[in-house]
């Protein structure tokens, strides 16, 4: 009897298969735990590995157990000195007994079970139900990614691309074309020449068998011998070649309002969609180049530093920066060449004579030349407390919403606290809500 020794070093993620389906399993909880993990979290600081809780009761697998009303049962408790088998056990007074089932650590709701994601999973999970509008142009690169497909078989290769049903398969038609005896034909002949000679009767036939069974089965070893079983001829390999594809080509315009009239709480909040937004393109689309352009009484395109972290202070004239994004669209990013998104930020405060501008930029300039463009309103609490009604809204967000009526491109959407700002993200790229 031989005993294997697997000597082998412990591989990295060897339970990977079991964590993955566990978080299949839970994904709908391990969902909404994440979304409730990132109103807290500042998204400058997202871990390598980020922790979340879940109901113990998502975690439960069916098992089987005894009957206990069907028959004795016998357990071994650790930690008894008091008890004898046949005795009986008080019941425990109240509120000495276990958590249970409903209980947690602040002694309401269920038990809570503590799981790590990694920094993969944790977006993975986050952005999941989140994506860009269909590429309507289907524009494509000039530049091409490469991936390697199957491209049927050839005789010569590595041998770790070894196609061993085909080799086989082209080892049994020769083989049979050839008439190779195989070694159970040959243990038969053996069989029946063993039979004779060992037969008690004596007659000439037998011994005229004999001879011919001989000399068939002399044949049948040479034939053996001469014909392999596997021949160079008979040997494939799995043969793969390099496609190229082209890759969809689109850029993504974040503008924000950095004026006077966006305080702090509006700056912060805008910074953080744009952070956010920025986290989701980078993660899902690597080939989405990214112009960030600030505005207060002027407009400019500045880097990804600059644009969030740089303090300025002015007047607002939104137009601005409609203005240079419709420059630079046309400098470079020609619309037959390129599919273009756009996200604005502001607090909605603008020129009353402005607005009338925005509006035909949008309308003229802009949406002609966009695929989609999502506009946000920043109002802090205390603005939403006073101005709770619908009809106060700012003239910005009017003239906006005249543009999103006639030209479903243009999606709208307001920002009154951070834990709100994944919800309107989400709302914004949802592709249900894009399909529409």
């Amino acid at each position: 009897m031989f005993n294997i020794v697997d000597r082998r070093l412990n591989p990295r993620g060897k339970s990977l298969s079991n964590r993955q389906r566990f978080i299949q399993r839970v994904k709908k909880q391990l969902k909404q735990a994440v979304a409730d993990s990132f109103k807290n979290l500042n998204i400058e600081g997202v871990k390598k590995q980020e922790k979340v809780r879940i109901s113990t009761d998502s975690i439960e697998e069916p098992h089987f157990r005894q009957d206990g009303s069907t028959g004795d049962r016998t357990r071994i408790l650790p930690g008894n000195k008091e008890f004898l088998p046949g005795d009986i056990i008080e019941r425990p007074p109240t509120g000495q007994g276990g958590k249970g089932n409903n209980a947690s650590p602040d002694g309401e709701g269920d038990d809570q079970f503590e799981f790590i994601l990694s920094y993969e999973e944790y977006l993975n999970i986050l952005f999941e139900d989140m994506a860009l509008p269909d590429f309507v142009k289907q524009v494509y690169k000039t530049e091409k990614s490469r991936s390697i497909v199957k491209a049927g078989f050839s005789k010569d290769g590595s041998p770790s691309n070894l196609s061993l049903k085909l080799t086989l398969k082209n080892s049994f038609g020769r083989r049979l074309a050839l008439k190779r005896p195989s070694k159970v034909q040959i243990q038969e002949l053996e069989d029946a020449l063993e039979a004779l000679k060992n037969s008690s009767d004596i007659d000439s036939k037998i011994d005229d068998k004999i001879s011919k069974l001989e000399i068939k089965l002399d044949s049948m070893r040479q034939r053996l011998k001469i014909i392999p079983y596997f021949d160079n001829i008979d040997i494939r390999f799995n043969n793969f070649r390099v496609i190229e594809k082209p890759i969809s080509q689109a850029v993504m315009f974040c503008l924000m309002d950095v004026s006077g009239s966006m305080g702090e709480t509006h700056k912060e909040l805008a910074k953080r969609f744009f952070l956010l937004l920025h986290l989701f393109l980078k993660r899902q689309y690597q080939a989405v180049e990214l112009v960030f352009i600030r505005h207060t009484h002027v407009a400019s395109e500045v880097d990804e530093q600059t644009f969030f972290y740089s303090k300025e202070s002015g007047g607002t004239i939104v137009s601005t920066a409609l203005e240079v994004m419709n420059q630079v669209i046309i400098d470079r990013y020609p619309t037959d060449e390129w599919n273009i998104y756009a996200a604005q930020a502001s607090d909605g405060d603008n020129m009353n004579d402005d607005n009338a501008t925005c509006q035909q930029l949008l309308e003229e300039h802009i949406l002609p030349k966009c695929q989609y463009f999502a506009y946000i309103e920043i109002w802090d609490l205390q603005e939403q407390q006073i101005f709770n009604e619908d009809r106060n809204v700012s003239l910005l967000w009017k003239a906006y919403e005249q543009v999103h009526l006639k030209n479903p491109k243009l999606a709208m959407n307001r920002v009154t606290h951070e834990s709100q700002i994944f919800s309107v993200l989400h709302d914004l790229f949802s592709p249900k809500k894009l399909r529409d």
